[in-house]
């Protein structure tokens, strides 16, 4: 059995507690040690990738307990995908709130910062839903010290907010999970789509309610409307690095909708038929609308991005909806682009803030800032992909998600909305981008005239004339570039996510392997050793003959 596959949970753990205890006052060794537990990650993630990249399943059982008893890690495509984006983005954020000084503002950045990988990357890996909770509640608890850092009131009671939404999300996802354990009697994901789906369809309420809940839980997690409003001001309040981190927890949320709905609870099921089918995509349409009004009627930059953030998840999930291997190709595309977008927009906007003197992040002209053209470029590219138009990766993303629907009864709608929001995006990502970098220059040559009335002029105070830091725009170059990669590379991407969708839609392999290898058990009685033989999937005798074959076996050893 490798041990890779538990070391991107491993490392950051480690780090983060030996941060806390023997670095805790050398912000170096900090720096140094958080650098180089995150690359190692993303290398073990990348080999992860490889590997799963010809549809090989790996599994990991903790302590060499089997399934479905014993806790087990599970990488395919979608979660060796998912590791990876977290890795390259988390690379970013780290040399940028290094380059800026944003992790001297509090003791405990670089420590949180690993628990939050942490959390991100367990939730990825989980192969048993009562673990996912576990690692929703690590990345929720890091994620709320993140938001806070560096203090203030209106960060405190933002991250007061996102902690109260998010702790109703987890009541619900425990009441959720003793549902399902109450029908079931487990809680491992392949486990529990064997038994669900020998469940008859008369004896469907619990299994329904536990359906509706988590699809809820999920929706609160990826800030999918009408169960959005915790966003806006939680991510435009935390700090730049922190909220460009949290474009990936997101979509933590649509990955487990992709998980759980096409594993436990599969399209073709009987017994949860209709939950979903029918409001997903009007409710991704309705948060696609609301995200890129947001975006048009905003007044600050930062509250632009983060409705910019909502949209782009109303398009993951109208891809989601339909529930296609077309579709959930589309979206895990958009997922990749969308996230770093929105992580270069969200730092784009704290160089803003930090260079932009008495102005602060509000859509007024005031004066240009230091390396005005560098940052209206970097604004410039990134807002193209995250509105959707030619050529960048957020276009062809639009294009994959219109295909997917064309087949949807609400295509008319589908495409009216994709194609309107994108036209209401652009001119409000335009409107923000002409005040704060074009309009500024035209003050500066004004003020300069000496005949120039002056009414018009901000009376703030002018922006720091400090030079950009090197390091910061490294890390928003780098992002750029990925966006970049990401619409050069579409092709090889799109068979990529084909292929991960395709493994999603077969999930029998998944269930083999996590039911099917030998490891430790319990047997009767729950005090002795037995080993579970390769025959567990197999059975045709439904969910409680396994059990009793199971059982016997068992005793066998």
């Amino acid at each position: 059995m490798t041990h890779w596959i538990v070391l991107p949970i491993i490392i950051p753990a480690m780090l983060a507690a030996f941060v806390i205890l023997a670095a805790r006052y050398h912000r170096e060794i900090q720096r140094v040690a958080s650098i180089a537990g995150t690359l190692a990650s993303l290398a073990v993630s990348i080999g992860l990738f490889v590997q799963a990249s010809d549809g090989t399943l790996t599994l990991y059982q903790l302590g060499d307990w089997a399934a479905p008893f014993g806790i087990v890690l599970v990488a395919d495509r979608l979660a060796t995908t998912m590791l990876v984006l977290t890795g390259i983005l988390a690379i970013a954020v780290l040399l940028y709130a290094i380059g800026t000084n944003w992790d001297k503002r509090g003791r405990h950045f670089h420590a949180l910062f690993q628990f939050q990988l942490m959390g991100i990357n367990g939730a990825f890996l989980t192969g048993d839903l009562f673990n996912l909770f576990v690692f929703f509640e690590v990345l929720l608890i890091a994620s709320y010290g993140l938001m806070i850092h560096g203090g203030g009131a209106k960060r405190l009671k933002a991250g007061t907010q996102y902690v109260l939404y998010n702790l109703l999300g987890s009541t619900l996802f425990l009441f959720a999970l003793g549902a399902l354990y109450a029908q079931t009697g487990t809680l491992n994901m392949a486990d529990l789509a064997e038994r669900v789906a020998m469940i008859p369809a008369e004896d469907n309420a619990g299994i329904r309610v536990a359906a509706v809940l988590l699809i809820l839980v999920f929706a609160i997690k990826a800030a999918i409307a009408p169960v959005h409003f915790w966003l806006p001001s939680s991510y435009s309040e935390a700090p730049g690095p922190v909220a460009a981190l949290f474009a990936i927890m997101t979509k933590v949320g649509a990955y487990s909708i992709l998980r759980t709905y096409t594993l436990i609870f599969p399209p073709d099921l009987e017994l949860t038929a209709g939950l979903h089918g029918w409001w997903l995509l009007p409710v991704g349409m309705i948060g696609l609308m609301i995200g890129m009004v947001g975006v048009l009627g905003a007044w600050r930059m930062d509250r632009l991005v983060a409705f910019a953030v909502i949209g782009s998840m109303g398009m993951v999930t109208i891809a989601i909806s339909v529930f296609t291997e077309a579709g959930i190709s589309a979206g895990l595309y958009y997922i990749v682009h969308s996230t770093f977008a929105t992580a270069a927009l969200f730092l784009i906007v704290d160089l803003v803030l930090s260079h932009r003197g008495g102005a602060g992040l509000r859509l007024y002209a005031s004066m240009p800032l230091p390396g005005n053209a560098l940052l209206a470029g970097l604004f410039f590219v990134s807002a193209i992909a995250m509105t959707g138009l030619p050529p960048l990766s957020g276009f062809l993303g639009k294009l994959l998600i219109l295909d997917a629907t064309y087949d949807s009864p609400l295509v008319a709608w589908a495409w009216a909305i994709i194609l309107g929001s994108s036209l209401i995006a652009v001119v409000g990502f335009a409107r923000a981008g002409t005040i704060v970098f074009w309009k500024s220059r035209q003050i500066a040559s004004e003020m300069d005239d000496p005949r120039t009335e002056m009414d018009n002029v901000d009376s703030k105070p002018r922006p720091a004339t400090t030079p950009l830091p090197t390091l910061p725009l490294v890390a928003i170059g780098g992002l750029v570039a990925l966006i970049i990669a990401h619409t050069a590379f579409a092709g090889p991407m799109t068979a990529h996510f084909r292929a991960t969708s395709a493994q999603l839609f077969n999930p029998g392999p998944y269930i083999s392997v996590v039911l099917g290898t030998e490891g430790k058990e319990i047997k009767e009685g729950g005090n002795a050793l037995g080993y579970k033989k390769d025959d567990y999937g197999s059975s045709e005798d439904g969910y409680g003959a396994s059990d009793e074959a199971a059982s016997d076996e068992g005793e066998g050893h």
